[in-house]
């Protein structure tokens, strides 16, 4: 049902009229024999409709009513692909994608804080844990030896999915926060006096500026930081404008969790290369989605987090180069990660068992293997592709809601859809949304800084993979008009 004034269509939701299913609903209960019509067929789903940031008119189509599943779309529409594979394929190798919450089908928006597994991951943990489940390395039995093989072969898919040199370059740790700990203390800390500078972006994560600062107060080191516009990109100019005779190190995020911003690494990595200094990249929001190569991009370091790619969690990888690894001090002490050890003196193991002192994560390290392999088989071309045409999507529908305030409108953006809603709570609306089966991320992300540049606390964070569909956008959509 639909109004038309002066040649336009509006959603009678509007203005705070009923609609079709409404007054379908409120005839049928006073009137038994009535039988509602069929609701129109919506158009197919076409989805690029421009370049991020542009904002749509607030005005809306003609009464698709939300299907059951809203990972399906209105009728008259079809689930795209994913490269070769229909999206719906795609989407039942999820298990927990056929759960429901409150009712209703789960609608997974919470990506930027973790992704779900598919099958293929849990099926391997199940057998590695069935047929391989033994410590790593120098065991003379068996099950040791299925370990070790599916563990360096977990290291071996890691470097070959972010295009480093080897095996050698790739060190496993619990997640990004503990790598980004891991370069500070072990590359960076011992290199600094007092007066040194290191180098972040304002967009960065808590875990990409508390290991700094931590360094910085016991070494008398500073922290500059690289401002942004009003759209949540970097000022090349100013961050160039940082580096003096002091600056020893930089750190950035490739994608800010709370906008989703994408940083011009490239030209950062090189300005800083041109200074002498070098370059650690936050990978943790892009490795999902973005095609990295690590060679490529020239980064000295490079962190990732499993579980934002489909992985375990207590899962993720360093990479860095055979200089600054061999530069680096080791991280921890203690088994594994030695060649010799006496009371007067201790060897230690190349890197990079060097930075992994004791019994580490082998399963989870086994299950990040499997979710690389998984995403290579989709491809990440494929994968960015489509998530960027939903999240282009995802800006023209939301700016329909009224009140809503898209924070992060930089031309180039990955994953995330943050916003507010003037006059709400986003931490009602967050509950508002779970109620109906949406689950996205209400708060301050980790990134305090960046949402206090902006003039908030917090935002309503939904965030997209591509598992995800554009009827879950839909019924996003139509639950924040509901909502308002």
């Amino acid at each position: 049902m639909t109004i038309r004034a002066k040649g336009l269509e509006a959603d009678p939701h509007t203005w705070g009229l009923p609609g079709e299913r409404e007054l379908s609903a409120a005839l049928a209960a006073y009137f038994p024999e009535f039988n509602p019509p069929a609701p129109a067929a919506s158009p197919a789903y076409r989805p690029t409709v421009g370049p991020i940031g542009s904002e749509a008119p607030p005005q809306t189509g003609g009464g698709a009513e939300v299907p059951d599943d809203p990972a399906e779309l209105s009728a008259g529409g079809a689930l795209p692909s994913l490269g070769e594979r229909p999206l719906a394929q795609v989407r039942a190798d999820f298990p927990i994608l056929s759960e429901r919450v409150n009712g209703r089908p789960l609608v997974w928006l919470d990506n930027a804080a973790t992704t779900q597994r598919p099958r293929a991951v849990i099926d391997r943990l199940v057998y590695y844990y069935e047929h391989e489940n033994s410590n790593v390395h120098r065991a003379a039995h068996t099950l040791a030896a299925r370990s070790t093989e599916a563990y360096e072969a977990a290291r071996d898919k890691v470097a070959r999915f972010i295009g480093a040199p080897g095996p050698d370059n790739i060190v496993f740790v619990r997640g990004t926060t503990e790598a980004i700990n891991l370069v500070a203390q072990a590359y960076v800390k011992p290199r600094l006096t007092p007066g040194d500078e290191i180098i972040l972006t304002n967009l960065e994560h808590h875990a990409n500026i508390v290991p700094w600062q931590l360094i910085a107060e016991e070494s008398g080191a500073l922290l500059r930081v690289a401002p942004v516009d009003d759209t949540g990109q970097i000022i090349l100019s100013e961050y160039a404008a940082l580096f003096n005779r002091r600056t020893r190190f930089v750190s950035a995020t490739q994608v800010s969790n709370a906008l989703g911003t994408v940083l011009p690494l490239e030209e950062m990595i090189a300005l800083a290369h041109a200074q002498g200094v070098r370059f650690c990249v936050d990978g943790a929001q892009s490795v999902a989605h973005l095609p990295v190569n690590v060679t490529a991009l020239g980064a000295d370091f490079y962190v990732f987090s499993g579980h934002k790619i489909y992985a375990p969690t207590g899962i993720g990888a360093l990479y860095g180069t055979d200089e600054v690894l061999a530069e680096s001090r080791p991280w921890q002490g203690g088994g594994n990660m030695i060649a010799d050890v006496t009371f007067e003196r201790t060897i230690y193991q190349k890197p990079p068992a060097k930075f992994e002192a004791g019994t580490g994560s082998l399963a989870d390290a086994v299950g990040l293997g499997a979710a690389l392999d998984y995403v290579s088989d989709l491809g990440l071309a494929n994968i960015a592709r489509y998530e960027h045409e939903l999240l282009d999507y995802g800006h023209q529908e939301l700016a329909r809601v009224p009140g809503l305030r898209l924070i992060g409108t930089a031309d180039h953006k990955a994953s995330i859809l943050s916003f507010i809603i003037e006059g709400r709570d986003n931490t009602e609306i967050g509950q508002r949304l779970n109620e109906a089966g949406i689950a996205v991320r209400a708060g301050h992300h980790c990134a305090q800084p960046i949402l206090r540049r902006f003039g908030l606390e917090s935002t309503v964070r939904p965030s997209i993979a591509f598992y995800n569909t554009p009827g879950e956008i839909d019924f996003l959509v139509r639950t924040l008009r509901d909502l308002v």
